[in-house]
């Protein structure tokens, strides 16, 4: 009985504890599926679509880039991404075909493609952005593959899209590049990002659990969207003219850290060109551009070269006009001179005397000014055109610390412009201190632009306010934003950000500008026919965040046409010239603002006006006198304003020198051949460098040479030679026309 009784509770025992178990386990079961049911349920469905869909993603065509003309800079153009499915590959045999055929097409190397077929994967990137042709030869391939060994569904290729600029170099610095993934990495590329880049599309295909595609057809696409299109302010045209003569001015004076160019239409703030030279070419960024660069870095150890390359790149990359801040020199003098007149404290008989230094205030050093026998009595016109330092500190007393500054602030140079590009720097007030940084000393010298440092952006689009009337502009580069069928999605619509000083004073400022490019120390930036007016600008350079100054200088240029109704304002800029050449605002940056407004003018259809004094120094065009008698040769050389030689004894007039329609200066000779036997008489073109213009003439008449003169000699200044378009010591036709390009006196701050 004991023994049946311990046998009950044993089974009794035993069910209990397999209950238990049964229980426990489909209870865990259960909670499981609840918990998965419930809790996981959406991350299983998101796991269960990624196994059974396969989902490859649709590039997006980025936006293109438009000059303001509608000229295509910058364009992505269709490549294509050559792709495998190694897990086809059943053989060594196939693998060693695929591996072979692609190595040969694409220039890979056969053993490292040769191991990626060795991948168990359905998609392997063998090589991104190849031409249509190469992509054309993968398809070729893969059809010969697939119906002489029977290798399918191996190779494909995807469509895809490469950036490419239309000209190289071109405003590389507006435009900015995209890194190999198509996102914008500088310039008008990384500050629109985000309406170029477009929206990526998908296709959807469903596959097993092998990820191999199923026996039924489904497939689903969602179509890319392309990016919007971006049309800029910049004329290609002007650009390119700038872009020239900026590249011509730096190789002349053998410029050690670029330069740049930028214009602006001062009553709308837009930018029409923008030119910074010893950049990159957005084609190729990585590349560094300076080929002296890169000879110095290959000297370097191996171990120094990648931080030297990157140093390179971030210094090609860095926009100069906008990134790099400067100390403005002389020109700021016109913000000061605005000041002053603003405020009521000149009037047009306030006179500033010049010794040739000044001592700002009791206790304080004598500053010196760039013409130490000093330019004594002077108004205020008088000394903006005498560019004179110690007059302008006399003014900057005038005002004071807090006045000074509340101009400053008012003409932008506190802040940022605002301009659409990235990396724009802020100002450097006397060491970020503003005006509580700020003593006499320091007032004495930011009265003439020095102690200070701005953006040349800052610069431009302070002198712009003055051109149009006082109205401080926002700068910017893009225009509008349009989308891929032309709709329009955005424009920029110019912005006052405020009234920096009335129209009056700005006319008046404008005057003195127009007055200083007549006959002052602006003169080489004279275009003859176009009311120039304009401001030269010498400043030292600051060596360290301390604000001390190193023995380089940097040359500007900044000025207005036309002057009695402004529509452009031109700033040119280098860092840096040879001082063994010349460092002057008024040599070097001068002529390359004459030359740039020269080009322009014309091109926006500016219309020439000359002056009583401009025409008697205009030169006229010669007539076609071949074929004529003598005697009515002789009659139309002198209504041409001509005089004429006549060489031979022929009755008619067989050739002719200069030729027909030539330019040649009034009073001019021309030479008319009269009988086959006539001796062309030689002559050797002598050096006119440095001559005056009165120089100049005689030197071409004693060698029987016509004389055809340019630049700033037909302004009111004393002028002297700078080059000539024929070299000094070659032999010519007598009375060719050699033109000479003359320059006002180089050492006008």
């Amino acid at each position: 009985m004991a023994k049946k009784g311990a046998r009950a509770k044993l089974w009794r025992r035993s069910l209990i504890i397999m209950l238990i178990i049964i229980i426990g386990g489909f209870g865990t079961i259960a909670g499981r599926l609840f918990y998965l049911q419930t809790y996981m349920s959406e991350e299983l469905q998101k796991k269960a679509v990624d196994q059974q869909l396969a989902d490859t993603t649709l590039t997006a065509k980025r936006g293109s880039i438009y000059d303001s003309n509608g000229n295509i800079l910058a364009q992505s153009i269709t490549v294509w991404n050559v792709v495998m499915a190694p897990r086809y590959l059943k053989t060594d045999e196939s693998r060693k075909i695929v591996a072979e055929g692609l190595a040969k097409i694409l220039d890979l190397d056969e053993d490292e493609l040769y191991e990626k077929t060795k991948q168990n994967s359905y998609y392997v990137v063998v090589k991104r952005k190849v031409e249509t042709d190469v992509k054309e030869k993968v398809v070729k391939f893969a059809n010969d593959i697939a119906d002489k060994y029977g290798i399918e569904q191996v190779i494909n290729t995807i469509e895809d899209y490469k950036r490419y600029y239309t000209h190289d170099n071109f405003a590389g610095d507006v435009l900015g590049f995209v890194g190999s993934d198509g996102q914008g990495l500088a310039g008008v590329e990384y500050q629109y990002n985000e309406y170029l880049t477009g929206k990526a599309g998908r296709i959807l295909i469903a596959q097993n659990a092998l990820g191999t595609e199923m026996p039924f057809q489904y497939e689903q696409k969602v179509d890319a969207e392309d990016g919007y299109n971006i049309v800029l302010t910049i004329d290609e045209n002007i650009q390119s003219i700038m872009e020239k003569y900026v590249r011509q001015t730096i190789k002349e004076f053998n410029v050690a850290n670029r330069g740049c160019a930028i214009m602006m239409n001062v009553k709308t703030g837009a930018i029409i060109g923008f030119a910074c030279e010893g950049s990159f070419d957005p084609n190729d960024p990585f590349t560094i551009a300076d080929k002296k660069t890169q000879k110095e870095i290959d000297k370097l150890p191996e171990d120094k070269q990648a931080d030297a390359e990157y140093t390179a790149l971030a210094k090609q990359w860095r926009n100069k006009g906008v990134s790099d801040t400067y100390i403005p020199g002389s020109v700021f003098k016109m913000i000061t001179a605005s000041a002053v007149l603003s405020e009521g404290l000149v009037k047009d008989n306030t006179r500033f005397n010049c010794s040739g230094s000044y001592v700002p205030f009791e206790g304080s050093g004598s500053i010196s000014c760039w013409n130490y026998a000093g330019h004594g009595s002077q108004t205020l016109e008088q000394a903006l055109c005498n560019s004179c330092n110690p007059a302008f500190m006399q003014m900057g007393f005038l005002l004071g610390r807090e006045k000074f500054y509340e101009y400053y602030v008012s003409f932008g140079f506190s802040e940022k412009t605002g301009i659409d590009l990235p990396g724009e720097s802020e100002d450097q007030f006397f060491q970020h201190e503003g005006i509580n940084g700020m003593d006499l000393s320091d007032l004495a010298v930011a009265s003439f632009g020095q102690n200070f440092a701005i953006t040349p952006i800052q610069m431009l689009t302070a002198c712009a306010s003055i051109a149009n009337g006082g109205n401080l502009m926002q700068p910017f580069v893009v225009s509008k934003i349009v989308d891929s069928s032309g709709n329009v999605v955005k424009t920029t619509e110019p912005t006052i950000k405020r009234q920096a000083i009335s129209k009056d004073i700005a006319k008046q400022i404008c005057g003195m500008l127009e007055r200083n490019a007549i006959d002052g120390g602006a003169t080489n930036g004279y275009v003859a026919g176009y009311r120039i007016g304009g401001k030269t600008g010498t400043s030292e350079k600051k060596v360290d965040e301390y604000g001390n100054l190193s023995s380089d200088y940097i040359a500007s240029f900044c000025g207005i046409a036309p002057s009695d109704d402004p529509e452009i304002a031109l700033l040119c800029y280098f860092d840096t010239p040879d001082k063994n050449i010349n460092y002057y605002g008024s040599a070097v940056a001068g002529p390359c603002f004459r030359n740039i407004m020269s080009e322009v003018l014309p091109y926006l259809g500016v219309e020439k006006i000359y002056s009583d004094a401009e025409m008697t120094k205009l030169d006229t065009t010669t007539s076609a006198y071949y074929g004529m008698s003598v005697e009515a040769a002789q009659s139309l050389v002198k209504n041409d304003g001509l005089k004429y030689e006549v060489v031979g004894s022929g009755k008619n007039v067989i050739a002719q020198n200069p030729a027909a329609y030539s330019t040649i200066p009034k009073d001019g000779t021309v030479v008319l051949y009269t009988d086959t036997d006539s001796t062309k008489q030689r002559v050797t073109v002598p050096d006119f460098s440095n001559c005056t213009l009165s120089e100049a003439n005689v030197l071409a008449s004693n060698n029987n040479l016509n004389l055809c003169i340019q630049g700033s000699s037909l302004s009111e200044g004393t002028s002297y030679a700078k080059s000539q378009d024929i070299k000094a010591g070659t032999e010519v036709e007598s009375y060719t026309v050699v033109t000479v390009t003359f320059n006002q006196d180089n050492s006008i701050m």
